[in-house]
């Protein structure tokens, strides 16, 4: 059966294949502009569909009419190809192109709780209908934008959902359903993991080419930079993540903390702290370089009114020393000072530095009354690393630093006793060995997921001391 979209697209192939006469151009030439622009189609395809052999989908056809039109502005006063919709009533560019620029120019100076909107309609330019979902803070729900008051939305649950699978898993994932396919895509800020994009199909776009997906993941990664973005000036989409209130403390350490998760090709990382909405007195840091992966742990306990203020300027004392470029001796001693000169004596916090040589795997750390560190091999239980503690810091030192080399693939991690202490109403100890290896199978912030969501199921949500963990990877030497 012959439909009006079909009789539009053999018109629309018929003029840009009059207009392509007129370019001057080859089809070599014609393909490699088609193809800088993300075509996806062989020189031989290409042929075909100028010849009216081969149908083209949307996305396709517009691209190679952009081809055609970039070549057409070039040649003062040629007459320019035409896009699928209304031929002549819009002469900028479809698809992918206009839905990026779409999204960049929305998002310019635009209030953070616009963003969803701003995101929405750049999707019309690829025929699509997004919806932003953001995780919230405990990583155990996906809240639709704006808020629940999104039609016919609800929050998801990332255990036991497809968009939590795209969550999960840091990708893509396309379902059928009654109402047509719908693909879930991850929305990234770099490395770290802000929610989920919602894609629908709308008139002829086809969620099951490959083309258009992969335009889908860019559009989606996009959108996350913009989110995270906006986040630091605004507190529009904060708020939705949030299902319960957070206290003063607990603001200023997650003010504090790094991304959740970061990553070069030589290390990757990710961490996070329980209880989400009361932490007191943990926090954790990170640096990566082209060489080195720095790695510190703080726990100041929760006992104290002011065990937000010392832990935030062990935290302080800890990345200025690492910034000048001290080694952890320097580093032990700045936190050491600082406790000292700002809170005088008998201050002190638990922690752990440590420092990994990406080219040969080479472990440095040290203890100031935290956990020894653990090192998680393939197809093997975490191991303990050797290690010797010194009192905690603002208490004596200097420490010994102790060294150990890890394997490709290890996983090393950093915790709070807080994190190994978590005990359950009956007396039970959290099994965090247990854990760790039940979960490392996966990428290491979906290994931090699992261990806080089952260390906090452990104690409902009871932690008698804060849960920090971090958790690292080194793939090996390229």
């Amino acid at each position: 059966m012959i439909t009006v979209s079909s009789l539009q697209a053999a018109e629309q192939r018929r003029i840009i294949a009059d207009c392509f006469a007129r370019t001057g151009l080859t089809l070599e030439q014609l393909w490699l502009r088609y193809f800088a622009l993300g075509g996806d189609v062989s020189e031989a395809d290409l042929e075909a569909y100028l010849r009216g052999v081969l149908p083209l989908p949307r996305i396709q056809r517009d691209m190679v009419a952009h081809a055609v039109n970039e070549r057409l502005d070039e040649l003062s006063g040629a007459r320019r190809a035409p896009y699928s919709r209304d031929v002549g009533e819009d002469s900028r560019p479809r698809g992918l192109l206009a839905a990026l620029v779409g999204l960049l120019d929305g998002a310019q100076r635009v209030s953070p709780e616009r963003l969803p909107e701003i995101v929405t309609a750049a999707g019309r330019a690829l025929d699509l209908e997004l919806t932003v979902y953001l995780a919230d803070y405990e990583q155990r729900l996906l809240f639709p934008l704006p808020g629940e008051r999104a039609p016919g939305r609800v929050p998801l649950p990332i255990e036991a959902s497809t968009a939590g699978r795209a969550y999960r898993n840091a990708g893509t994932t396309l379902t059928e359903e009654p109402s047509g396919p719908r693909l879930w895509a991850i929305l990234l800020d770099g490395d770290e993991r802000m929610g989920v994009l919602e894609i629908k199909a709308t008139t002829d776009a086809d969620l099951h080419d490959h083309t258009l997906r992969t335009q889908c993941q860019w559009l989606a990664s996009l959108s996350g930079h913009l989110i995270a973005a906006a986040m630091r000036y605004g507190d529009g989409l904060d708020m939705p993540r949030r299902r319960r209130r957070r206290g003063p403390t607990a603001e200023l350490l997650w003010q504090n903390l790094p991304p959740s998760t970061a990553a070069t090709g030589d290390f990757v990382v990710a961490g996070g702290v329980e209880p989400a909405y009361d932490v007191r007195g943990v926090s954790f840091d990170y640096a990566l370089s082209e060489t080195t992966a720095w790695l510190a742990i703080f726990d100041a306990g929760r006992d104290t009114v002011s065990s937000g203020l010392v832990v935030s300027a062990a935290l302080a004392a800890y990345r200025s020393a690492r910034r000048e470029g001290q080694d952890l001796r320097g580093q032990e001693r700045a936190v050491d000072k600082a406790l000292s000169t700002q809170f005088g004596d008998g201050t002190t916090v638990r922690g752990t530095l440590a420092e990994v040589d990406l080219t040969h795997g080479a472990l440095r750390h040290l203890e100031a009354g935290g956990e020894p560190p653990l090192v998680l091999g393939t197809g093997h239980e975490p191991t303990t690393v050797d290690s010797e503690r010194r009192p905690p810091f603002g208490d004596g030192g200097p420490g010994r630093i102790t060294t150990a080399r890890l394997r490709a693939g290890d996983l090393l991690v950093l915790h709070t006793e807080g994190l190994a202490g978590t005990r359950a109403a009956d007396g039970g100890r959290f099994a965090l060995a247990d854990s760790l290896a039940a979960g490392a199978g996966h990428v290491p912030p979906e290994i931090v997921r699992r261990v806080l969501a089952a260390a906090n199921s452990h104690c409902r949500n009871g932690f008698a001391g804060d849960a920090g963990l971090l958790v690292a990877r080194w793939p090996g030497t390229g």
